[in-house]
């Protein structure tokens, strides 16, 4: 099975781009989506995308607290 970072690489691959361009995501996912210009709707729909894919419940308040892909990975695995 594929690892959390490598699953959550796959997610943002397949589903979010900036003005029609996939993201250039650094090997440690630190790396912050609004930072990077993604639309916050974007943001919210990835969010829902990771609730599906990894079967967890991510509350608004845990979305913005986490500042990077990394800290959601960590998140993600500290919930496992």
């Amino acid at each position: 099975m594929a690892s959390t970072a490598e699953r959550i690489t796959s997610l943002v691959n397949d589903n979010i781009e900036v003005d029609g361009q996939s993201l250039d995501l650094p090997d440690d996912l630190n790396i912050s989506l609004a930072d990077s210009g993604v639309p916050s709707m974007d943001v919210v729909a990835f969010a829902k995308l990771v609730t599906q894919e990894f079967d967890v419940e991510l509350t608004i308040e845990e979305c913005v607290s986490l500042n990077s892909l990394r800290e959601l990975v960590d998140f993600l695995d500290s919930a496992a």
